[in-house]
């Protein structure tokens, strides 16, 4: 229910809409829709929410502000993404939180979060930060979205080691004026990698994080496959809009045994007519080249 005329959809999920964490019980769930907040900026003031709901959308309301969250103890899920926040804040009773989405506001640092020792995924995406900060006490994080940002180097990521999914993409990752793949020694759980449409040049860094199934580092600037020669359980491998020209570069994926799908289309040895049949040769178990399905 919601003050001033202001509409909250109160939704109970079934057993079987539900993942194992929802089974035998009714899920409760907040949500204020993109059409019921248009053009109409929202007073979180202005919505009474139940104390004891799970999940609380309220996407695209242009919210200014975190507030008024104090008694949502049981609150697992909190998205606020697509509004008008400048800052992470007034979050430390939601001790419950599992996943929090901030994607596209205005944020420009990752900041307050101590509290939320529970969370497993975080969407700080398409917003304004520059530098990876504030995650220290989130050790139970699986899963970090930071893409689109102005983030300039991969660092502090120490903590997080039981991280399965980071992205990055859409960023700026440099160092010293040299692209770098950094600060992921730690991240022995990771799983999967994504890096497209950065700077990046060198394909380095990788030696701990060899449970990744998928790695992505399209659209960047790497002329050459090197050190995932002990990826032996990568699935994906997206490497097109690249520098790549050496077909001699994909015995460093002979490993990978697993590898199902490879894309190195709009790279130099995109060109040669022989392109498909190549792969093929070096890599016969692979399902999928670029966009289309290998024959069998």
């Amino acid at each position: 229910m919601a003050e001033q005329g202001m509409d909250v959809d109160w939704q109970e999920e079934s057993e079987e809409s539900g993942d194992e964490r929802r089974k035998g019980r009714p899920e409760r769930r907040s949500v204020l829709t993109e059409e019921q907040g248009q053009d109409m900026p929202v007073d979180m003031g202005s919505i009474e929410l139940d104390s004891d709901t799970e999940e609380v959308d309220l996407n695209h309301c242009r919210i200014g502000k975190i507030e008024r969250f104090e008694t949502l103890r049981n609150v697992r899920v909190l998205c606020l993404r697509q509004n008008v926040i400048k800052k992470i804040e007034n979050l430390e009773s939601l001790t419950m939180l599992h996943e929090l989405d901030l994607n596209d506001n205005l944020l420009t640092r990752i900041e307050n979060l101590n509290a939320l020792e529970s969370l497993e995924i975080l969407d700080l995406s398409f917003n304004s930060l520059r530098k990876i900060e504030g995650l220290e006490r989130l050790r139970n994080l699986k899963k970090l979205f930071l893409v689109n940002n102005k983030i300039v180097k991969i660092d502090k990521l120490e903590h997080l080691q039981g991280l399965e999914m980071l992205e990055l993409g859409s960023n700026r990752i440099r160092s010293n004026r040299l692209t770098k793949i950094e600060g992921l020694s730690f991240l022995v759980n990771l799983q999967e990698l994504y890096l497209s449409h950065n700077g990046i040049e060198v394909i380095e860094g990788l030696e701990n994080n060899r449970k990744l199934t998928t790695l992505d580092i399209a659209s960047n600037r790497v002329k050459k496959m090197e050190n995932l020669n002990h990826l032996v359980n990568l699935q994906e491998c997206w490497m097109n809009d690249n520098l790549i020209s050496n077909w001699n570069d994909l015995d460093e994926l002979k490993n990978a045994k697993e590898l199902q799908t490879i894309y190195l289309e709009r790279n130099p040895l995109h060109q040669d007519p022989q392109y498909r049949r190549k792969i093929m040769l070096v890599l016969p178990w692979v399902r999928q080249i670029d966009a289309t399905f290998v024959r069998i």
